[in-house]
């Protein structure tokens, strides 16, 4: 087996930890153990942000690795990409709101929004996954550069 870049495997492991998390705190609700299912989201909190910085701080100090597969297929990575993208982002954005209304007892909103958030964040760190497959694992990474250039290429 080739060997896997360390800051993608490191970020890609904690979003699934933090996916795992939510499934776990999901279930935890669903038996009413309220505490267990705070502390079990902080957790998945705390995993997505570990996530972010390893992510952000590889984008910002080494950029970011362009599809490395077949041209054929390029097109559709892109798009594969640009709604993994599009998830995150709204994932992350659904996922403070959800944390902060249940830290502020905001409960009507965090029992609308919870399920919602956690749909979300399942299909980001799936859409992650596959997307880090595509990118060390199926086929050799591109070139490392910025992430307008890996999205859209050269």
């Amino acid at each position: 087996m080739q060997n896997l870049p360390v800051l993608p495997t490191l970020s890609t492991t904690f979003i699934v930890i933090s996916a795992i998390c939510v499934a776990i705190g999901w279930w935890q609700i669903s038996q009413r153990k309220l505490d267990a299912h705070k502390k079990t989201m902080t957790l998945a909190g705390i995993f997505a942000v570990i996530f972010f910085v390893i992510y952000a701080s590889r984008t910002i100090f080494i950029g970011n690795t362009s599809f490395g597969g077949p041209d054929d297929i390029k097109i559709y990575y892109t798009l594969f990409l640009i709604f993994h993208i599009t998830l995150a982002t709204s994932g992350a954005v659904l996922g403070i709101i959800s944390l902060w209304s249940g830290y502020k007892n905001r409960l009507i909103l965090h029992r609308r929004l919870g399920p919602i958030t956690s749909i979300v964040w399942f299909f980001t760190a799936i859409t992650g996954v596959i997307v880090y497959f595509l990118l060390y694992v199926l086929y050799k990474g591109g070139e490392t550069t910025s992430l307008i250039k890996a999205i859209l290429g050269s």
